[in-house]
């Protein structure tokens, strides 16, 4: 880490306040984007936040599948249309954070789009190109599983020919190509006539079944995505190559922050952001780092925190009802079997699949290279690979977190020591591993420890070998792999406690999150990283904030909840118990008025669901028939009229509760640690589920218009209105006074009920928040009645409302006659 390195931009860097994220598509290209400026500035946004502007594959509705590092995505309308988008953002008061994918390039249709990887495809390791990506070539060269049949019937079918075509960047003339349907590959040179099956055979790449990547895959993926190939930017020569477009852009002063996608999958995050920090000069850096638990962002990184994710799930918990966790887990037991407390293990079991699944492949490489490693070391030859691949498998199991980070050094020097909670981590799946092992096993299992932390194993002066350094890193990127598609996109969709709990970063450990616990957590990340981020929803999220609020919110009277259920339990008969569960709360979580549900987007998170899910059907097992029919009920439910009655009574009956849940979680969100985001449309309800739901188009002229109303005079009318307005409020006062936000220092406010939290913000307490919690517990004891919030001696000004206050002991009751949350800001006299 830089020694002047304190976790903010240098001086001269840009220090975003509240960035408001736009997801960029070929409908809000750069163009569209700019005529959204003036509403974003007229919001108080301070800082534009895009998703990646590089070239993607064709198709693309997101742009995490680069293809071209060397250009601005011609779909969003190039460079210069990026220029005059920037140009004008600065123009309106704002700068830009770019969403910067570094860790994986797409593996398009057809494979000429990457020309980085087309030049393997075409010249294997004598290709430019060559070290770009995470290959074992080996004998077959780099396996390419894009065949919808095995290879011999591919060839015997007549869908493998050999055609010409123009390849864009290979010359004007058409040159020969393998072409499988849509899918066109090079040629290796001087093979071009020889037999087809012997041609296929000579090539630089193996095409292979689909359903072989599971198994035999030799490059690294982003987790099991076999159309994204991870990049190895930790050599200095791909890091420059794939950064050289942004780091001019940023030089230039197009941009002024970065936001870096999925920093675990790369080998060295600590180098990389280091790199990176250098390369810009200090610029404002954010990692995407998903922190489980209790687990500290990495102070070594040189970035100013998070995205997020580690606050919303904290900042949500507060709405959660502790008091609802039995009579909840009770209904998930009767409709689904599991039982509480069975969490951990269904997070385990879950792992095992995709261990033997679809990161089957990955696993196997690491146990090969491990093996091989032994079977070189006289001393180390009789661990079998039997044994070897037994003890990994349990050990990136036991890993509770996405990885440890174990830094080797260079080949010949000694390895830096492990940080104390990396230690820990490691030494926490160590137990775990050795439940399941035999005394045999657990010999090897120690020496796969010391190879993966670097310790002395074997003989003697073979400690720092490079394969030894690749081993440790392999390790925690395939632990970082497994637990994404293990816990977060197979376990969270089977535990269905309540499913506002198993988000994105979050802890489904914990049922509701005490006031004093958010505090404590704010005072540590806000010393720690003072301008980290907080958001409530991202394009990654499975469910939208309002839609998590809404859900948390039954937790408040699950007696209502339940006769629900048992009234209307049969019309989601025959639908398997887990995905019922999920179907109810959902039904309940996006009853949005303003923005109701579809059949057509119900029946596409249902599908989503059932297959991360893996229990009916899954992404490779499609069982049709059965999605038919689950998607049929689910429907079948929404268009009920007296299901559709009994949610709006229920609806009505929470509303206290749901509108404290929704604004209060708003308003903290804005206020609670440094930098806040608003993703695109949030600042209104939105009813938005998993993506590609929650990049819907926002209707941003009609959110322009409602808040010149709202300016104009006119009293917030419904609950959207009334989260425009707050949301508009504190990013005002946070563009006005951003130091207090900024600061990293939060003071709790002393209230005489746990119904409330209350907080100032910086070392002078310029602004305080106060806001509820559990809405409809506090309207169902008759308010808060005489409870009281002690505020700093001074007077102060609701930027709500505009009412003003002396200070000291304020009726709770009278700053939350308008919103269920005040923010106060420091008057004069």
């Amino acid at each position: 880490m830089s020694a002047t390195h304190t976790h903010r931009p240098l001086p001269e860097g840009r220090q975003p306040v509240t960035t408001y994220r736009l997801q960029l598509t070929s409908e809000l290209d750069f163009a569209a984007a700019k005529a959204v400026l003036p509403y974003l500035a007229h919001l108080g946004v301070t800082d534009v936040y895009l998703s990646p502007i590089l070239q993607a594959a064709p198709g693309s509705t997101h742009g995490y599948d680069v293809v071209d590092h060397s250009r601005i995505s011609a779909e969003l309308g190039g460079r210069a249309a990026f220029e005059d988008f920037s140009r004008a953002a600065h123009e309106a008061g704002m700068s830009v954070l770019v969403d910067l994918v570094p860790n994986h390039m797409a593996v398009p249709t057809p494979a000429w789009h990457n020309r980085a990887l087309w030049s393997v495809l075409k010249d294997g390791h004598d290709s430019p190109y060559a070290q770009w990506f995470d290959v074992d070539f080996g004998d077959d060269g780099l396996i390419m599983p894009v065949l919808g049949e095995r290879i011999g019937e591919a060839l015997g079918s007549g869908n493998l020919t050999v055609d010409t075509e123009v390849i864009e960047g290979e010359g004007n003339d058409p040159i020969a190509v393998l072409r499988y349907f849509d899918h066109v590959f090079p040629i290796r040179a001087g093979t071009e006539h020889l037999p087809l099956a012997e041609l296929v055979d000579r090539q630089h790449y193996r095409l292979a079944y689909w359903k072989v990547a599971d198994k035999e895959l030799n490059y690294r993926r982003f987790f099991d995505v076999g159309t994204l190939a991870a990049v190895r930017v930790e050599i200095p020569e791909v890091f420059d190559a794939t950064h050289a477009l942004l780091l001019e852009l940023f030089e230039a002063g197009f941009i002024n922050a970065f936001r870096i996608d999925h920093p675990d999958g790369l080998a060295d995050p600590q180098g990389y952001f280091a790199r990176l920090w250098e390369a810009t000069g200090g610029a404002y850096i954010v990692a995407e780092k998903i922190l489980e638990g209790d687990e500290v962002l990495p102070s070594s990184w040189d970035v100013a925190g998070t995205t997020g994710y580690d606050a919303a799930w904290r900042i949500g918990g507060v709405q959660v009802d502790s008091h609802g966790q039995g009579d909840m887990a009770r209904i998930m037991t009767e409709l689904t079997g599991d039982l509480p407390g069975t969490l951990d293990e269904i997070i385990e079991a879950s792992k095992r699949e995709i261990i033997d699944g679809s990161l089957g492949a990955e696993m196997q490489r690491l146990a090969e290279l491990a093996a091989d490693i032994c079977h070189d070391d006289i001393r180390l030859r009789d661990h079998t690979r039997a044994a070897i691949l037994t003890c990994l498998r349990e050990l990136v199991i036991g890993i509770d977190r996405y990885r440890a980070y174990v830094r080797p050094a260079p080949a010949g020097e000694p390895w830096p020591p492990m940080e104390t909670d990396d230690r820990a981590t490691l030494d926490r799946a160590d137990e775990r591993a050795r439940r399941h092992l035999s005394t045999d096993q657990l010999q090897t299992l120690e020496v796969l420890l010391d190879l993966l932390s670097g310790a002395e194993a074997g003989s003697a002066g073979r400690t720092h070998e490079q394969r030894r350094a690749e081993l440790a890193v392999r390790f925690q990127q395939v632990c970082g792999a497994v637990t994404a598609k293990g816990v977060e996109d197979t376990a969270y969709y089977r535990w269905s406690l309540l499913i506002s709990l198993t988000e994105v970063g979050a802890d489904p450990h914990s049922f509701g999150y005490h006031p004093d616990d958010l505090f404590a957590w704010a005072q540590r990340h806000g010393a720690s990283h003072p301008v980290s981020m907080t958001l409530g929803t991202t394009h990654d999220t499975k469910r939208g904030e309002d839609v998590r609020a809404r859900i948390s919110v039954l937790s408040q009277d699950v007696v209502a909840w339940r006769t629900i259920l048992q009234n209307h339990g049969h019309l989601l008969d025959g639908v398997h118990g887990r995905l019922k569960n999920i179907i109810w709360q959902i039904l309940f979580g996006t009853l949005i008025e303003s923005d109701p549900m579809t059949p057509e987007r119900l029946a596409a998170f249902v599908t989503k669901s059932a297959r991360e899910q893996k229990d009916v059907t899954s992404w490779t097992r499609v069982d049709e028939e059965t999605e038919a029919t689950t998607i049929a009920a689910a429907q079948a439910a929404l268009a009920d009229e007296d299901l559709q009655a009994d949610l709006a009574a229920l609806n009505q009956h929470l509303a206290s509760g749901i509108r404290t849940a929704i604004l209060a979680s708003k308003a903290v969100q804005l206020s609670l640690v440094g930098v806040a985001d608003i993703y695109q449309g949030s600042e209104v309800l939105r009813s938005s589920l998993v993506d590609p739901d929650n990049r819907r188009p926002v209707d941003f002229a009609g959110l322009s218009d409602l808040l010149t109303e709202l300016d104009a005079g006119r009293r917030p009318a419904t609950l959207d209105e009334e989260k425009l307005w707050i949301t508009a409020c504190l990013a005002r006062l946070r563009r006005e006074l951003p130091d207090p936000f900024l600061s990293g220092i939060l003071a709790p406010l002393p209230t005489t009920t746990t119904l409330a939290l209350a907080y100032t913000r910086g070392a002078d307490e310029q602004v305080a928040v106060v806001a509820q919690r559990l809405g409809h517990r506090a309207e169902k004891r008759g308010g808060l009645r005489n409870h009281v919030v002690v505020l700093p001696e001074r007077p102060v000004t609701d930027v709500l409302t505009g009412r003003s206050y002396p200070g000291g002991r304020t009726l709770l009751a009278e700053l939350f006659a308008h919103y269920p949350v005040a923010v106060l800001k420091a008057t004069e006299g």
